[in-house]
């Protein structure tokens, strides 16, 4: 079994919840409630930024130079989905950037990104890839799966559209490819410890769509 295949194993049962979730659900047969996805998007602009942070700090870490340029040039691009966000979806749901700025991360999103940043920097490489991974691919097969049949309301099949893609496709594909190569050159604790990492993740992803859903607030 590829060390990807092993990492994917542990989360079935998430992803298989992921695909159930509201959100997910809504998306695809487009009777999500617009301020639902208006949360998520300016949540995610937020996240994508933090993000950006944990694939620079693999970049500088990675074991070789075709590493460290992919996660670079991943970092660069996560930036600038984050503007893309700025340039389309908030224009259409009618949201400016001083209105991003003003909207806190959400408790679920602060948590979320702080995990990641501690795993990036406070880990083995192992255990950083192994965190930065669910965002990758679990999008990656949710928006394939959604692909198949779209989305009636055009807004969200042009989200659908970018996560379903090639081009984001090639893109997982690559690390994917990276982790299987990685695999067999750790030891049994690292690839432990790099399972439990995506295992959180992963779980955190399937809370970041239940935080859109629920327009999650600061309680106090």
């Amino acid at each position: 079994m590829s060390f990807s295949a092993r990492l994917w194993a542990g989360v079935e049962d998430v992803y298989a919840e992921i695909l159930a979730h509201p959100f997910v659900t809504g998306l695809a047969s487009g009777e999500l409630d617009r301020g639902a996805f208006g949360f998520y998007v300016v949540q995610d602009a937020h996240y994508l930024r933090e993000y950006a942070r944990a694939l620079s700090v693999c970049a500088a870490r990675a074991p070789d130079a075709a590493s460290i340029a992919m996660f670079a040039e991943h970092a660069a691009g996560a930036i600038a989905v984050e503007r893309e966000l700025h340039d389309s979806f908030f224009a259409d749901l009618g949201l400016t950037a001083a209105d991003v700025a003003a909207t806190p991360m959400a408790p679920t999103n602060l948590a979320y990104c702080s995990y990641l940043l501690a795993s990036a920097h406070g880990g083995s490489f192992a255990e950083a890839l192994g965190a930065v991974l669910p965002c990758y691919w679990i999008y990656r097969e949710v928006g394939t799966e959604l692909l198949r049949h779209s989305s009636p309301d055009p807004l969200y099949a042009r989200w659908i559209a970018t996560y379903g893609g090639e081009e984001f496709g090639a893109v997982v594909q690559a690390v994917l490819d990276l982790t299987d190569d990685l695999g067999p050159q750790l030891s049994e604790a690292d690839r432990a410890a790099a399972a439990r990492r995506f295992a959180v993740t992963a779980r955190y992803e399937w809370m970041f769509w239940d935080m859109g859903l629920r327009q999650e607030r600061w309680p106090v």
